[in-house]
């Protein structure tokens, strides 16, 4: 059990650099999306992205709900931290 916990809870922070990385890579407008390595990373966070951008629509231009994202992620890892 206790090695399944630790493979989850490493999987979580793996997850969130990936998507620190996604939300980093959006302040450059001249990447295109379609491309690789862009094209792959979209796809792995943009399913859990998309869960919290219905939640939280654009305000203004500007999407914050990644932070909510990467904060539940958080929340989720150091709990799953104080398990193993």
């Amino acid at each position: 059990m206790n090695l399944l916990i630790t493979t989850l809870a490493t999987f979580v922070q793996i997850y969130g650099a990936l998507l620190l990385v996604r939300v980093l890579l959006t302040w450059f407008p001249n990447i295109s999306w379609y491309n690789q390595p862009f094209s792959a990373l979209s796809q792995i966070t943009d399913p859990y992205l998309n869960l919290f951008r219905s939640i939280i629509p654009p305000l203004g231009g500007m999407d914050f709900s990644p932070m909510l994202a990467i904060l539940l992620l958080q929340f989720v890892g150091s709990n799953l931290g104080k398990l193993a």
